[in-house]
C-alpha cells in the first residue's frame, strides 16, 4: 500500500477541486496513482467543481431562519450561477440547511464555515458534493446572525428571495408579542426603502457634507426647470441631517419662528399650540439625507404619516430598535457578461 502524504492530496485537490477528504480517499483507493485517483473523482462527479468553482455565482436567494422564541434569527446568502437553479427545491432545501447550520455553529464568515462540520463530513466537502449534484457552483457568500437576551428579533424576505432583512428590538415584557409584529413589518418596510444605517447618527459626517452640497446643486437644477416652467420654486435646503441641527441652531430656529409669528400678529398665548408643528416642518424640510438613509427618519410605508421611529413609539414607548441588517442578492458582484455564440463555438471546437 503506497504512502498517501499530504502533498499528493494537495495535488489532487488542486488539481479537481474535490474537497481534501474525497481526494484522499480517493488516493487510497487507487493505491496513490493520481491519474487513476483524478478519473475516480470524474466518474463520482466531484471532479467537476474544479471547474464549476471559477464559475461567477451572482444569482441564489437571501434565506432567513429565526428560533421558535424570537430570540436569534440568521439570514445568509447563498448563490448560484443561475436564476432556474435557485428556484430549484433542491437549492431551496440546501439554503434552509445551510441557514440552520449557520445558526447553530455561529459561523460569521465563509472561511469560518467552511471548517465546520456538518452532517458528518467537513463543510466545503459538503459543498463540493452539492455542486457536483445541482450542476453549478454554489457559494455561502454572505451570514449574519442576530441575538438578542433582553428584547426580540424578527425578518423578513421578499417573495423573490433577493433581498432581506432583520431588525431587533429591545421592550418591555409584555410588549414582546406586538414587538415581534412591528418587526416583521419594519423590515417589510426597510427592504423597500433600502435605507443603509439604523439612525442619522451613524452617518459620517464628511459624507453628510458632500452630500449637502450636491443636494443644494440638485434642488438648484430644478429650480431653473421650474422658473422656466413658471412653477413654484423649491426651497433650497440650509441642513440635510438631524446631525447638523445642533441646540444652538435649533435655539435660533425657534427664535426667528417666534419672530415671525410676533410679526403676523399671532397672539403670544397660542404660540406653543403652532411653535411645535412648525419647528418639525423645519426638522423634515431640513433632514432629507436622513429620511434617505436612516431607518428611523423614514416615512413609514404602513402609514407614511408617521416616520418609522414614530410608529415605534406609537405601538409601544418600551421599544428601542437596536439591530438592523439588511442584505440583497449580489449586491457588490461583478456580473460575467458572456457571448453565448462564443461559448457555444469554444465548446463545439
Amino acid at each position: 500500500m503506497a504512502e498517501i502524504t499530504a502533498a499528493m492530496v494537495k495535488e489532487l485537490r488542486e488539481s479537481t477541486g474535490a474537497g481534501m477528504m474525497d481526494c484522499k480517499k480517493a488516493l487510497v483507493e487507487t493505491d496513490g496513482n493520481m491519474e487513476l485517483a483524478v478519473d475516480k473523482l470524474r466518474e463520482s462527479g466531484l471532479g467537476k467543481a474544479a471547474k464549476k468553482a471559477g464559475n461567477v455565482a451572482a444569482e441564489g436567494l437571501i434565506t432567513i431562519v429565526v428560533n421558535a422564541d424570537n430570540t436569534k434569527a440568521t439570514m445568509t446568502e447563498i448563490n448560484s450561477q443561475t436564476d432556474f437553479v435557485a428556484k430549484n427545491d433542491g437549492f431551496i432545501n440546501l439554503t434552509q440547511e445551510v441557514t440552520a447550520h449557520v445558526q447553530a455553529t455561529g459561523a460569521s464568515s465563509t472561511e469560518e464555515l467552511m471548517t465546520t462540520t456538518i452532517n458528518g463530513v467537513v463543510f466545503e466537502e459538503y459543498m463540493n458534493s452539492k455542486i457536483a449534484t445541482i450542476g453549478e457552483n454554489l457559494v455561502a457568500r454572505k451570514m449574519a446572525t442576530v441575538s438578542t437576551t433582553g428584547g426580540v428579533v424578527n425578518g423578513y424576505v421578499h417573495t423573490n428571495g433577493r433581498v432581506g432583512v432583520i431588525v431587533s428590538a429591545v421592550c418591555a415584557p409584555e410588549a414582546k408579542e406586538k414587538t415581534v409584529a412591528l418587526l416583521k413589518s419594519i423590515a417589510m418596510h426597510a427592504s423597500a426603502m433600502k435605507p443603509t444605517v439604523l439612525s442619522y447618527t451613524e452617518l459620517d459626517s464628511e459624507f453628510v457634507e458632500k452630500e449637502l452640497l450636491a443636494i443644494r446643486a440638485e434642488v438648484e437644477k430644478e429650480n431653473e426647470e421650474f422658473a422656466r416652467l413658471k412653477k413654484p420654486l423649491k426651497r433650497i435646503p440650509e441642513f440635510v441631517s438631524k446631525s447638523q441641527l445642533t441646540p444652538a441652531i435649533m435655539a435660533e430656529v425657534e427664535a426667528n419662528l417666534k419672530e415671525a409669528l410676533k410679526a403676523s400678529g399671532k397672539p403670544e398665548k397660542i404660540w406653543d399650540n403652532i411653535l411645535p408643528g412648525q419647528i418639525e416642518r423645519f426638522i423634515t424640510d431640513n433632514t432629507p439625507l436622513d429620511q434617505r438613509f436612516a431607518l428611523l427618519s423614514q416615512a413609514y410605508v404602513m402609514d407614511d404619516k408617521k416616520t418609522v421611529e414614530q410608529a415605534i413609539a406609537d405601538t409601544d414607548p418600551s421599544i428601542k430598535l437596536v439591530d438592523y441588517i439588511r442584505f440583497e442578492l449580489g449586491e457588490g458582484i461583478e456580473k460575467q457578461v458572456t457571448d453565448f455564440a462564443s461559448e457555444v463555438a469554444a465548446q463545439l471546437g
